[in-house]
């Protein structure tokens, strides 16, 4: 109900129970304004995002080579090809291998590294500044400086096994050392990530706990462990979830050192994926294995979630 009074003048005045009109017509400008604003991003986002998903969904059930207009549509062989594909099999394999090395050690290696960077010393931001400056490296370059580090002939790591009395070792060139070598490369470049995840983490962790368990005679290795480690679940559930995708993902490493390696050592789903597509030429197979590994991923990641979740939120 319209509540009004009448002035001198006669003139009725609207009060604080009068709809603003007003109000609602700037906020629909607003939501024009808006839509208007982001429309750009998602039409690219769908032409450029989106469209290529289901176009390559599309291919994974038809018989491609990139080059030619015909597409026969083949159905479920793509798929079916992978179970007897034996190199695809090795793939899964050392995709696996690499996973189980390189997320835990890269998550070790972060805590530790934060650990002793959470703390105030002298040029204490220069050290974490050194920490972080690995993810400034790209994934090529990373390659290109193993390569020469681990050179047989004249890397330094070989140089430093020889002034020790071990013979040099082909690293890279080595169908079982091969993929160890990617390990450790990765895990050297994601360091950094890890360390600024955990930082963050353990400046969270109240200081007044670790001064009550003092107090009480616990040794800092035990205050770390009962403490600060449990007190870490979500930080370690984000980077477990994070690195788990990338490692499933790897290929610019591989690309770069390797080339699938020796004897295919070092071959895993990702380059097999691009080797496949871009150098023999059968789109159709690629486009199945990317939606396997992409099948694979989001199960992983449930799982992640599934059982981290209790341990995350409920330390």
């Amino acid at each position: 109900m319209l509540i009004a009074d009448v002035s001198d003048t006669g003139a009725p005045h609207r009060t604080a129970s009068t709809p603003p009109r007003r109000r609602w017509r700037s906020h629909g400008t607003d939501g024009v304004t808006g839509w208007a604003l982001v429309t750009p991003a998602v039409v690219l986002i769908g032409i450029f995002g989106l469209l290529p998903v289901l176009m390559s969904l599309q291919l994974s059930f038809q018989k491609s080579d990139l080059l030619t207009p015909e597409t026969p549509w083949v159905g479920w062989d793509n798929y079916r090809k992978m179970a007897d594909d034996p190199v695809f099999l090795d793939a899964i394999k050392h995709t696996i291998i690499y996973t189980a090395l390189f997320v835990p050690g890269t998550m070790i290696v972060g805590l530790l590294a934060a650990a002793a960077l959470n703390r105030s010393v002298r040029f204490i931001s220069v050290y974490r500044t050194a920490a972080y400056i690995t993810m400034a490296v790209s994934t090529i370059s990373q390659g290109i400086i193993f390569l020469w580090l681990t050179d047989r002939d004249y890397g330094l790591v070989n140089a430093a096994l020889n002034a020790v009395g071990v013979p040099s070792q082909p690293f890279l060139a080595s169908p079982s050392q091969a993929i160890f070598v990617i390990v450790a490369m990765t895990i050297w470049g994601w360091t950094g990530f890890s360390v600024i995840v955990y930082l963050a983490a353990l400046q969270g962790v109240p200081p007044e706990l670790h001064e009550a368990a003092a107090i009480d005679g616990a040794k800092p290795f035990t205050r770390f462990r009962t403490i600060t480690v449990p007190l870490l679940g979500p930080a370690n559930l984000f980077l477990l979830v994070w690195l788990t995708i990338n490692a499933l993902q790897l290929f610019d490493e591989v690309y770069a050192t390797t080339r699938g390696g020796p004897l295919r050592a070092t071959t895993v789903i990702v380059y097999y994926l691009w080797d496949q597509a871009f150098v023999h030429f059968d789109a159709g197979y690629a486009a199945a294995m990317a939606y396997a590994l992409f099948v694979v991923i989001l199960i992983v990641t449930a799982v992640q979630f599934r059982l981290a979740r209790r341990y995350a939120h409920h330390p």
